[in-house]
């Protein structure tokens, strides 16, 4: 279903500046092969779908989840065009700021996740601080990850398996998907790749790899050396792909494109063999119909990593390994497009777990993943 005049008048007086949607309202839905009409589609939609439906009226997006979604949500407006004191991001911005906590923290008052909602609230904050506004509170949060990062001050030394990373205050083990929300927060931040809290998150990061070198000498590597990533080695190992029979731990698709994020952000170079051996498992795992080990499971939060990771990787194209060239952004495009709903929204209706049935969430990831694909004119 085409946009219409009306939606294009109703995001630019909400304050999206930088939105192009149809505004004839006989258009027909843009064909695949014009990916520049198809994406501005599906974001004019999503973005819709968000003030329209999404928004509740004290300015969040689920608040049942903390204010993580929230943060999320109002970083996808904010990264395709709207205007910080637009109704919707200033609402989300208000709502996110009754969040901050006296230790620098950005978190529910007893959440279980105060690693996973202080980092996506740096993202927000960041997008939102041209004129300066929240520089302090990024850098009491950037504080704050620091000191709740699994290191000495936790009574773990370099040889741990839990070094370096983060996690959940729900388990006692940090993991590699609260990690890479880490460094996205720490980059956001101001902090280079020498910063001793990315060199530490990197340690972790190269034991949840299934590829032993001298950056990892754990015993799950030799059980299932085949380059991906997997959840994390602390507190006995685990991988929600599973096991192999010969007790390793199962690579899967949004892991392993977190951890080649991760370690580009933290300066590890193309030539690296983590960073070679990442690539090789994804070659022989590309696909954007499934979350690659994983099926449905967290397939947005799997095109989000995917988009994440590709495009710090700097490649335009990914060439698989039967040889064939992929332009990623455009398939992801496609693929999004296809996915999406008829009132704007995404929603995983093959497998809600990590929250994937809820539709600000699933929108969120989708239009955070876009924003890495928009094509060339």
């Amino acid at each position: 279903m085409a946009l219409t005049r009306s939606i294009a008048t109703f995001l630019t007086c909400l304050g999206f500046i930088a939105t192009k949607v149809p505004t004839n309202a006989d258009d027909s839905t843009p064909t695949a092969n014009d990916p520049q009409a198809v994406y501005e589609q599906t974001v004019a939609k999503g973005l819709e779908y968000l003030v329209s439906n999404g928004q509740a009226e004290d300015g969040s997006f689920s608040s049942q989840a903390g204010p993580a979604v929230t943060a999320l949500a109002a970083t996808a407006l904010l990264q395709h065009g709207a205007s910080i004191d637009s109704p919707p991001v200033a609402k989300a911005l208000k709502y996110v700021e009754k969040h901050f906590q006296p230790d620098g923290g950005i978190y529910q008052p007893g959440s279980n996740y105060k690693n996973y909602e202080t980092s996506v609230a740096i993202l927000l904050l960041k997008e939102a601080n041209k004129d300066g506004r929240y520089t302090k509170a990024i850098s009491r949060a950037d504080g704050f990850l620091k000191g709740i990062q699994w290191d000495e001050d936790e009574e773990k030394d370099v040889s741990d398996p839990a070094y370096g990373g983060a996690g959940y205050g729900s388990h006692k083990r940090p993991d590699l998907s609260n990690t890479s929300f880490l460094l996205d927060a720490l980059r956001a931040a101001g902090n280079d790749e020498n910063s001793e809290a990315i060199q530490r998150a990197l340690i972790f990061v190269s034991r949840c790899q299934n590829l032993e070198t001298e950056h990892n000498t754990t015993p799950f590597a030799a059980k299932n050396p085949d380059g991906g990533f997997y959840y994390t080695p602390a507190a006995g190992g685990t991988s929600q792909a599973g096991e192999t029979p010969q007790g390793g731990l199962r690579s899967y698709g949004s892991m392993t494109y977190a951890g080649l994020k991760s370690m580009i952000y933290a300066g590890v170079k193309k030539d690296d063999p983590r960073v070679k051996a990442a690539l090789e498992w994804l070659r022989k795992h590309y696909h954007l119909e499934e979350n690659p080990g994983m099926g449905a499971a967290g397939l947005y939060y799997y095109y989000h990593t995917f988009a994440k990771a590709l495009d710090a990787l700097g490649q335009d194209t990914f060439v698989d390994d039967e040889g064939v060239s992929h332009a990623w952004r455009a398939e992801l495009i496609s693929e999004l497009a296809s996915r999406q709903q008829k009132n704007g929204s995404w929603i995983n209706s093959e497998n809600d777990r990590w929250l994937e049935g809820d539709a600000n969430l699933v929108t969120a990831y989708s239009l955070l993943a876009l924003r890495f694909c928009k094509p060339e004119k």
